[in-house]
């Protein structure tokens, strides 16, 4: 694609499978915290730190000094405008820049993180001009946590260690070394790079300058055939020569993302490594794994295209971790205990399973009889936790129903809090949250024991009896505040999984129509659904402004992709599943998401839009449910990649 200036802010991705990854913009200009060339996962997938941030690159030819990189500095300046002299970008098979210089000349500029090397390649060639034509490139150096930012000080080492081709530095004693395999030349030139300026940190209300430094200058000559070649890496490794090893790297990375459609390509971006196993980085660039969101995404990014394995290790690793009856929500960066503190998460896990087991039964390839009794203990061991009572208050009330919820404590997916303020508490008896229970004993009534099938009818009869607005469709949360009989009537879209998005349907005929129009008619947007009616007095429609503000409209209106899956499931449910029906689906509801992957994260779907239009982007542009539930709506609609 041409690189219009309306794409330049758009972000491109590139994942090491460990929880490192390489980020930037399309324009070059690195507008957050997390755009970098090398960061690295030093406890995968998590102890993210921030190596290599960026480069200060340019051309010396006869047309002078042409800046290829571009930066922003305080108060608001950006310099140098490499930008301009961008004429197309491409990011498959990986992000690929042609630069057009003024004498005509084209430079191309690419980008590679070669899965589970934890490397990244970076490669410019001349594609047209002749004469003599010089690269140099000042890498910009930090050491530092990913969510930090770093400031000039008199302890970094400027200190380079040069062996054969490869280029040493270890900014700091407590952060791996970073080396560089080059085949070009290396000059000591110690500078300081001083505030540059991040405005997405900045239009988050954060920190948004940091200074960085550069030790020296590597320098290419463009007129060889083989090119520019640096590739960084975490420690002080063994390297061979800088050209066959980065051509070697990039022949099989290549083939791999060949062998995968563009979507598959995006969803396993998502993929990582842990100590015991595999799985799901919720979010990039700064979310780790989440248990709720793990078992959400994998519906669509691994089991809708059909990766039992990989499902099948992230299923087992997270076997492992069941406490009283509970998955964990998250695991925390510094490898600190896992936070228990999600109603929800535990049981989506059993509905991954179901959707597991019955692909592998689907595809006759049953699993192992060890990895299916594992897998069985693990929801056995969910449902009786929460048939005994555990964490939070959660356990099952007399009418068969789950309630959950302490005050403080955020348990549900509008898990939004502000200092000792949760904004959407929801404590209670949440309607997803019986949805997903009388979904998870139906799962081990039919799959296990039917010693379930009586605590199902009995929670099924109660939500029938209890949720149901005739005409209206569901209260979002009954004995609101663990008051018997008291409601919450909010609009809002997590009734939706009373009627799709599941595997057993609650409710069905007038009152599911009731469900699906209601929603459609106050929260559709082309980008996902509304969290809040717009005619709610707590509505807000904008997703801007400090931390505060940002997490008080988070899930008060706040568009949120991930939720049309369960929505277009739903409305099919009570339009009917005909061709027709999945045509007029696949135009208004599928439509404006598969033209928004690249809108701002390329091959993406976003976390969150605003609710008011146009529907602004927002959050993290790389979201692993978001493009999960696009997937799966694809297959829903009957589309294949």
């Amino acid at each position: 694609m041409s690189a219009h200036a309306n794409m330049l802010d758009a972000e491109w991705l590139e994942p090491d499978g460990s929880g490192g990854f390489a980020s930037g913009t399309i324009g070059g200009e690195r507008t957050r915290r997390y755009h970098a060339l090398l960061l690295t996962a030093s406890t995968p997938p998590t102890g993210r730190l921030v190596l290599v941030n960026g480069a200060e690159s340019w051309v010396e030819n006869s047309a002078g000094r042409i800046p290829l990189t571009t930066h922003r500095y305080l108060p608001d300046v950006v310099y140098p405008d490499g930008y301009r002299h961008i004429a197309e970008f491409s990011r498959d098979p990986w992000p690929r820049w042609t630069f057009v210089l003024p004498d005509g000349a084209e430079i191309m500029q690419e980008i590679l993180v070669p899965e589970g090397t934890g490397e990244t390649i970076l490669r410019w060639r001349r594609l047209r001009g002749s004469g003599p034509c010089k690269l140099n490139v000042r890498l910009l150096l930090s050491g530092r946590d990913y969510h930090g930012l770093h400031h000039e000080n008199p302890t970094f080492d400027f200190n380079a260690r040069c062996i054969g081709v490869k280029v040493c530095w270890q900014p700091y004693a407590s952060v791996p070394a970073i080396t560089a395999l080059t085949n070009g030349a290396y000059s000591s030139s110690p500078e300081w790079y001083r505030d540059f300026l991040y405005t997405a940190e900045r239009d988050r209300g954060l920190d948004c300058s940091e200074d960085l430094a550069s030790p020296g200058v590597l320098s290419f000559d463009l007129d060889r055939d083989g090119g520019a070649v640096i590739v960084l890496r975490a420690g002080d490794a063994a390297f061979g020569d800088a050209e066959p090893y980065a051509e070697s790297l990039a022949a099989v990375e290549r083939q791999r993302r060949s062998d995968l459609a563009p979507l598959a390509r995006s969803a396993r971006s998502y993929v990582a490594r842990r100590q015991n196993g595999k799985t799901v980085i919720a979010g990039y660039p700064w979310f780790a794994d989440w248990g709720r969101d793990t078992f959400i995404a994998m519906r669509g990014l691994l089991l809708a295209s059909g990766d039992l394995a990989t499902a099948e290790a992230i299923l087992c690793a997270w076997a492992d971790t069941v406490s009283e009856g509970m998955l964990p929500n998250r695991f925390l960066d510094r490898g600190e205990a896992p936070e228990y503190n999600a109603v929800d998460a535990s049981l989506w896990y059993i509905v991954a399973v179901h959707d597991f087991l019955a692909l592998c039964d689907a595809n006759k390839t049953p699993t192992s009889p060890a990895v299916a009794c594992r897998l069985r203990d693990a929801c056995e061991a969910i449902l009786g936790g929460y048939t005994a009572g555990t964490r939070f208050g959660i356990g099952v009330d007399v009418d068969g129903l789950l309630r959950a919820g302490v005050p403080g404590v955020q348990l549900t997916w509008m898990d939004a809090k502000v200092g000792d303020r949760v904004i959407t508490p929801r404590i209670g008896k949440p309607v997803e949250i019986q949805a997903l229970w009388i979904n998870a004993l139906r799962i081990a009534g039919s799959r296990w024991s039917a010693r379930w099938n009586e605590a199902a009818d009995n929670a099924q009869t109660a939500f029938e009896a209890r949720f149901v607005r005739p005409g209206a469709g569901l209260f979002d949360v009954v004995d609101v505040g663990h008051v018997s009989g008291a409601v919450d009537a909010a609009l809002r879209p997590n009734q939706i999984f009373a009627v799709g998005g599941l595997p057993f349907v609650l409710i069905t005929g007038e009152a599911a129509r009731a469900v699906v129009e209601a929603v459609e008619a106050k929260l559709l947007t082309p980008l996902g659904l509304r969290s809040l009616a717009p005619d709610d007095p707590a509505y807000i429609g904008c997703y801007r402004g400090g931390p505060a503000e940002r997490d008080g409209a988070y899930h008060q209106g706040t568009v949120w992709p991930w939720l049309m899956g369960g929505f277009v499931d739903a409305w099919l449910a009570v339009r009917g599943r005909s061709s027709a029906a999945k045509q007029e689906a696949t135009v208004r509801f599928l439509a404006p998401l598969m033209a928004h992957l690249d809108a701002a994260g390329m091959g993406h779907v976003s976390e969150i839009a605003d609710g008011d239009a146009p529907h602004l982007l927002a959050g993290c542009p790389f979201q692993a449910w978001s493009l999960g539930e696009l997937i799966r709506l694809r297959r829903m609609l009957d589309l294949h990649d």
